[in-house]
C-alpha cells in the first residue's frame, strides 16, 4: 500500500520540493550578495544560471506522479466544480435517477429474493416440488397438489427421492402454555419435512415416524419466536405438555432463529396423513429431496410411473385426457402464481429507467452544447477530442454515482412501503432484505445508466468544428434538435404503454369494486375463532356454543341481530359434492360452495330470500334435513324452474331445498370456475349448522376454515368488540378471538393485490409521464433560450408572437405525437399479456385509450406552451441593436 501513501502525501512533497528549490536560489543570492551583488542583480543572476524553476519543479514531480491517475483525478475535481456551479442541472438529474434507479432496486429486491436467489436450505439444487402436465380434454401446466392414496405411492415408488407433504397453508388454532393462551399459526408437517429441507432443530429432535402415523403421539416443534415470546427462551421447555386445539401436546424441538420454511409458521404439528379425511382429496403440498447418486431424470421417471398408478389419475385418462408428473426446483414452485406479476412490475421499472434515461440525454446534450465555445477554447489551447470526451464521461459517471447513492434511500423507502402493503404471509419468504447483491444491482444500473444518458453528448463532441465553434454566438443545430425529439419520442411511447397498462388495471378495479355484493354491509362487525378443537369435534358441543355465545351477543345493546356463519361473502367457501334428484339430470354428481349458517344469517347481512324461507330454530339435527340454494344455482341446475320443494342428496342423505336467497359475491380462490375474476357469483348452498351431525366432516371444515360472528348494529356501539368477546367468553372461557374486521375491512382485503398493482402501475405512469412533460418542456425551453435573436429578427420583422409560439411549440408538439402513436402500436403487442388480470374489460378498452391520449395532449400542451409564453418577453427592439 506505499503507492497509495505516496499519492495522499504528494501534494505535502511537491510543497517540500518548491521550498527546498527556493531556499537553494536564496543561499546562492546570499553568497553573490557577498561579493558586492545587490540583492536585485544577484536574483537575476541566479535565476539565469539555474535556469526555468516552474519547469524544473514540474519534472521533478514526474518522478513522484501517475500522469493517468493525475490526469483522472484531475478531471475529477473539475467535474465537481462542474456540477457544482450548474445546481439546478444536477439537483434535477440526481432527482431523476433516484426515482427511477430507486424503482428498480426496490422491485428487483422482490425479484432477486424470489427468483434469483438460492433458498435458505443446504443444496438447494436438489430440492423439487411436483408439476403436472394435463393435454387432451382438459389442458393445464401447474403445480400438483397429492392425495393419501398418492402419497403412499411417492414414499414406496420413488426411491430417487426423499418425500414429504404438508398442509396446504397454516391454520390459526389456540394454544395453551399454563396460564398463557395465545392463538398461533399451526403448520402440519409429514415425518421427515424437515429433513428434506435439511432443517434440524437447535433444541430437540425432529418428528419421528411412529408420531406421523394416524392417531399416534401428538408432538410440536415450536419456531424460534414463538419459543422466545410465549416461553421465553427456557431450556427445559423440551418434554412440556402443552394444550393444542384442546389436546395435550408434547414439545420435542425449537427450530433454529434462522430457519425458514414455506410454511413459516409459529409452530409446527405432525401431519399423520392418511386415505380418509382430507386425505380423499388433494389436499398435500409434496416437496423432496433427491437423494445421492440419482438424477433428475430418473426421479421425473419414477415419479410419472408411480402417481399415474392413482385412482386420480386413471379417472382423470378415462375422459381422455392425458397427464405426465414431473419434478421442478422448489424456488420456482413456490413463486410459480407469482412470477408473472413480479417480471411485469420488473419490466414497467426497466421502462421508467429507459424514460429517464433519454430525459437525461437531452437534457446533458443541451447542456453540452452550451459548452461548445469552451470545448472549442479547450480545443484551441491543445487539449485533444479523447481528453474532452474523458471530461464528459466522468461528468456523467459522478452524476450517475450520486444518484444511485440516492436511490438507495429511495430504494428502502420504496421496498418498506410495498411490504406493508402486501398481505400477511403473501410472500413465500420470511424477510426481503436490501443486502449486497441488491447494491452491486444498484450500483450497475448507476453505472449502465452514465453511459446511456451520457453516450450521444460525449460523442458528438468529435463533431464540434474548431473554427464554427469559436466564432458562433450559441445558435442550436437543426441535427440536434432532430435527435432530442427523437429521444423524446421514445418516452412517449413507452409512457403511452405504462398509462395503457395502468388505466386497464383501474378499469378493472372500478368494475369489481362496483359489483352488487348481493347484502347490505353497512353496520356489521365480524370476528373470527379458531374451533379446531377436539372439544368441538362434538356436534352437541358445536351447537352449545354457538346458541350460548349467539344468545349473550344479541344481548348487546344496540345489537340488532347476531348469527354465525362458516364464510362469509367475499371469502372463500368450501367446496363439497351434492347429487340432482329428479328430472333428467337425477343422480348427476355436482361440486358446489357449500357454507353453514345460524338462524338468522340471512336477516344479519340482510341477504334477500327470493322465494322460499330462511332457516328457522326448527331446522334441528332431529328435523328434516333442508337446505337453501343461491340464484345462480338454481338458474344453473333447475333452468330457471323453481326448486323450493325439491331435493339433493348429500351423504345419501335427501336435503329438502326450502328457499332461494340471492348471489352475494365470493371470493374465486378455490377455483371452482376457472377463468373466473377474483370476485364472482357463484352457485352455493347453505347448510344449517344445527344439523350438522357427523363429528368427522364438522372436524374437517374447523381445521380449514374458522367461522365468523357476525353482528349488525342500529349504530356505533361503544366497547362493542370487548363485548363480543366476553360474550363468546360466557360460553367457552377458553376460546379467544382472532380477530375482528368490518365487511367493509372485507371487501377491501379481498381486493388488496389489485389495489397494490395500480397503485404500483400508476405511480411509475404517473412518474413516466412527469419525464416526458420534464423533456418536452426542456426541449421548447432551450429552443427558444438559443433562438432567441432568430425569434426577435421574425417579430421585428412582422411575424406574430402566435405565430412564432406555434413555430417553435411544434418541435415538441411532433415528437409526442410520434411518441403517441409508437406507442399505441407497441399498445397492441405488449397490453394482450394482461389479458388474464383484466376482467370486465377489453385489452383494447376505447375509453382507456382515449384518456391516455387525452392526458397525453393535456401534458404536451401544458410543457410546450409555458416556455413557449418566453417569447412574448422577447424585445425585438433590443435584438436589433445588438445585431
Amino acid at each position: 500500500m506505499g503507492w497509495l501513501k505516496n499519492f495522499l502525501s504528494r501534494r505535502a512533497r511537491y510543497t517540500e520540493l518548491a521550498e527546498s528549490i527556493r531556499e537553494h536560489l536564496q543561499e546562492k543570492a546570499e553568497e553573490l550578495m557577498e561579493d558586492g551583488l545587490s540583492r536585485e542583480e544577484a536574483m537575476h543572476r541566479v535565476r539565469r544560471e539555474f535556469g526555468n524553476a516552474t519547469l524544473i519543479e514540474e519534472r521533478s514531480r514526474e518522478v513522484w506522479q501517475w500522469p493517468r491517475v493525475e490526469s483522472v483525478w484531475r478531471d475529477g475535481k473539475h467535474a465537481a466544480r462542474q456540477l457544482r456551479h450548474s445546481s439546478g442541472f444536477t439537483a434535477t438529474v440526481i432527482l431523476t435517477l433516484a426515482l427511477s434507479i430507486g424503482a428498480n432496486t426496490a422491485i428487483f429486491s422482490i425479484v432477486d429474493t424470489l427468483l434469483l436467489k438460492s433458498l435458505p436450505y443446504a443444496h438447494p439444487e436438489r430440492l423439487a416440488t411436483i408439476f403436472a402436465r394435463t393435454t387432451g380434454s382438459e389442458s393445464s401446466d401447474a403445480r400438483r397438489n397429492i392425495d393419501g392414496e398418492q402419497w403412499e405411492l411417492l414414499q414406496h415408488d420413488v426411491p430417487s427421492v426423499m418425500p414429504a407433504i404438508s398442509a396446504l397453508r397454516t391454520s390459526g388454532v389456540n394454544l395453551e402454555a399454563g396460564s398463557h393462551m395465545q392463538y398461533v399459526h399451526e403448520g402440519r408437517v409429514s415425518a421427515h419435512y424437515f429433513d428434506v429441507l435439511a432443517l434440524h432443530p437447535f433444541a430437540g429432535r425432529n418428528f419421528s415416524e411412529e408420531e406421523d402415523l394416524p392417531r399416534g403421539p401428538r408432538a410440536a416443534i415450536l419456531s424460534y419466536a414463538l419459543w422466545r415470546m410465549v416461553f421465553e427462551a427456557r431450556r427445559d421447555v423440551l418434554g412440556q405438555i402443552v394444550l393444542l386445539k384442546g389436546e395435550p401436546y408434547t414439545i420435542i424441538g425449537v427450530l433454529p432463529e434462522s430457519a425458514n420454511t414455506p410454511l413459516n409458521a409459529d409452530l409446527y404439528t405432525a401431519l399423520q396423513p392418511s386415505r380418509e379425511g382430507e386425505g380423499q382429496a388433494t389436499n398435500f403440498q409434496g416437496i423432496m429431496r433427491l437423494r445421492d447418486g440419482a438424477t433428475w431424470e430418473q426421479a421425473n421417471s419414477e415419479i410419472n410411473r408411480a402417481l399415474g398408478q392413482s385412482v386420480r389419475a386413471q379417472r382423470l385418462l378415462k375422459t381422455g385426457a392425458r397427464i405426465t408428473y414431473y419434478s421442478v426446483p422448489l424456488q420456482k414452485g413456490e413463486t410459480n402464481t407469482l412470477r408473472p406479476e413480479i417480471l411485469a412490475l420488473m419490466l414497467a421499472a426497466g421502462f421508467i429507467l429507459l424514460i429517464a434515461c433519454a430525459n437525461l440525454a437531452g437534457l446533458t446534450l443541451v447542456r453540452m452544447l452550451r459548452r461548445t465555445g469552451e470545448i472549442a477554447t479547450r480545443l484551441a489551447l491543445g487539449a485533444t477530442r479523447w481528453q474532452i470526451q474523458r471530461q464528459l464521461w466522468i461528468e456523467n459517471l459522478l452524476l450517475a454515482l450520486l444518484g444511485g447513492t440516492a436511490a438507495i434511500g429511495v430504494g428502502f423507502v420504496a421496498l418498506r412501503g410495498l411490504l406493508l402493503l402486501l398481505p400477511e404471509h403473501f410472500l413465500p419468504v420470511a424477510n426481503v432484505p436490501l443486502d449486497s447483491r441488491v447494491l452491486g444491482f444498484t450500483l450497475s444500473v448507476s453505472l449502465l445508466t452514465s453511459i446511456l444518458f451520457g453516450m450521444l453528448p460525449a460523442l458528438t463532441t468529435g463533431k464540434v468544428d474548431l473554427k464554427s465553434s469559436m466564432a458562433s454566438r450559441g445558435v442550436i443545430g437543426a441535427g440536434s434538435v432532430r435527435l432530442r425529439q427523437g429521444l423524446i419520442a421514445g418516452e412517449v411511447a413507452l409512457t403511452v404503454v405504462l398509462l395503457a397498462a395502468a388505466g386497464l388495471l383501474i378499469r378493472t378495479l372500478i368494475y369489481l369494486e362496483t359489483m352488487p355484493p348481493g347484502f347490505n354491509p353497512n353496520g356489521v362487525i365480524a370476528a373470527k375463532a379458531s374451533l379446531d378443537d377436539v372439544r368441538y369435534q362434538d356436534p352437541v358441543a358445536f351447537r352449545k356454543l354457538l346458541n350460548e355465545s349467539l344468545a349473550a351477543m344479541r344481548e348487546i345493546p344496540g345489537v340488532k341481530n347476531a348469527a354465525v356463519g362458516l364464510a362469509l361473502p367475499y371469502e372463500r367457501a368450501p367446496l363439497n359434492s351434492v347429487k340432482l334428484t329428479g328430472g333428467k339430470e337425477s343422480g348427476r354428481e355436482i361440486t358446489t360452495n357449500e357454507v353453514y349458517v345460524t338462524p338468522g344469517y340471512f336477516e344479519t347481512l340482510q341477504i334477500p330470500v327470493l322465494a322460499g324461507r330462511a332457516f328457522t330454530d326448527a331446522d334441528g339435527p332431529n328435523a328434516q334435513p333442508v337446505v337453501i340454494v343461491n340464484q345462480t344455482f338454481a338458474r344453473k341446475f333447475f333452468h330457471e324452474g323453481n326448486p323450493v320443494g325439491r331435493f339433493l342428496n348429500r351423504d345419501n342423505k335427501n336435503l329438502l331445498i326450502v328457499g332461494i336467497v340471492s348471489d352475494t359475491l365470493l371470493s374465486s380462490a378455490a377455483r371452482l370456475n376457472e377463468g373466473t375474476a377474483p370476485l364472482t357469483k357463484q352457485e352455493g348452498i347453505y347448510i344449517p349448522a344445527a344439523q350438522f351431525v357427523d363429528g368427522k366432516f364438522l372436524s374437517l371444515l374447523n381445521t380449514w376454515f374458522q367461522p365468523n360472528w357476525v353482528v349488525r348494529t342500529a349504530g356505533p356501539v361503544k366497547d362493542l368488540i370487548a363485548q363480543m368477546q366476553r360474550a363468546l367468553a360466557a360460553a367457552d372461557p377458553r376460546l379467544p378471538f382472532s380477530g375482528f374486521y368490518s365487511m367493509k375491512d372485507l371487501m377491501a382485503g379481498t381486493l388488496a393485490m389489485q389495489r397494490i398493482e395500480v397503485a404500483l402501475l400508476a405511480a411509475m405512469a404517473s412518474l413516466a409521464l412527469l419525464l416526458s412533460a420534464v423533456g418536452i418542456f426542456a426541449l421548447v425551453a432551450n429552443i427558444v433560450a438559443q433562438r432567441t435573436r432568430e425569434i426577435g429578427i421574425r417579430i421585428a420583422l412582422g411575424s406574430t408572437i402566435q405565430k412564432t409560439m406555434l413555430h417553435i411549440g411544434r418541435s415538441g408538439v411532433g415528437a409526442s405525437a410520434v411518441g403517441l402513436v409508437v406507442g399505441l402500436i407497441l399498445c397492441a403487442g405488449v397490453l394482450r399479456a394482461m389479458r388474464s388480470v383484466l376482467y370486465g374489460v377489453h385489452v383494447y378498452d376505447l375509453p382507456t385509450i382515449l384518456v391516455v391520449v387525452l392526458i397525453l395532449s393535456a401534458a404536451t400542451l401544458l410543457a410546450t406552451t409555458i416556455p413557449a409564453l418566453r417569447v412574448a418577453r422577447i424585445d425585438a427592439a433590443k435584438t436589433l441593436r445588438e445585431e
